[in-house]
């Protein structure tokens, strides 16, 4: 019987022999997230939503500026590079959706395992490593939410190895696009200062540019960077894996 909603079992992929730190979800978790993906699909899109709204882009309240936060204090050319958590949840969005409509795309689910993994432990890293600057601007329930619905991101990641073969060609598309966004958050900004998710403690400069203390700076980008690599490591490890099992 296939409850309203549910994909049915049939639908779903065979689940590969991979050692359990790549693939560390119970199986009755991955076939639910599965069988459930409109669901999953639908939340990641409001979350892509609500995302653009926290990073400054505000059609309501109506009394707001459309543009405001993040947003406005950063060159609008850069705009495509400063929500990561939206854009990481639109990918894993695009890659259930086109997982469930027969359009699988590996290219997306590459993106969406780099998104989810990365932004899913950094935003609770910095949360918590920058905890007093946080609470001191981020009402408690929020900073709550943020903290578990990113942790829900990295959930999400390791469901993509049942839709993925994650092929070098794909993870190289992905690592290029976090790897510019490492490089141009920390280590090379195209316009003014670094460009990261802004972090309590970061104020705006006489020039008119983010600031950005060395106490905040580095911290930040060791983590972001660190997430990178492993993100590269967990999807070749899985490649690895996969044809190796398939060559037994």
């Amino acid at each position: 019987m296939t409850l309203p909603g549910l994909l049915p079992r049939s639908r779903l992929p065979d689940r590969d022999a991979l050692a359990r730190w790549l693939a560390p979800l119970p199986r009755a978790v991955e076939d639910f997230g599965l069988r459930a993906v409109w669901l999953v699909v639908l939340t990641n899109l409001v979350g892509t939503v609500f995302g653009f709204w926290y990073y400054g882009f505000h059609p309501i309240p109506l009394s707001d500026p459309l543009i405001t936060g993040q947003f406005a204090m950063e060159p609008a050319i850069l705009w495509p590079l400063i929500p990561d958590s939206p854009v990481a949840t639109l990918f894993i969005a695009l890659a259930l959706g086109a997982w469930a409509l027969d359009r699988s795309s590996e290219y997306l689910n590459a993106l969406a395992f780099f998104g989810c993994w990365k932004l899913g432990f950094w935003t609770p890293f910095v949360l918590t490593v920058f905890s007093e600057n946080f609470l001191a601007t981020t009402p408690l329930p929020m900073y709550l939410f943020l903290l578990f619905s990113h942790l829900a991101m990295v959930v999400q990641a390791f469901v993509l190895h049942r839709i993925s073969e994650f092929p070098v060609r794909a993870v190289g598309v992905a690592l290029l696009w976090y790897g510019l966004n490492d490089l141009v958050d920390y280590f090379v900004p195209l316009v003014g200062t670094p460009h990261h998710t802004l972090i309590p403690g970061q104020t705006l400069g006489v020039d008119g540019f983010l600031t950005h203390p060395t106490e905040i700076h580095s911290l930040a980008a060791a983590g972001a960077v660190t997430l990178t690599v492993t993100a590269t490591f967990l999807t070749l490890a899985t490649r690895i894996e996969k044809l190796e099992t398939e060559s037994a």
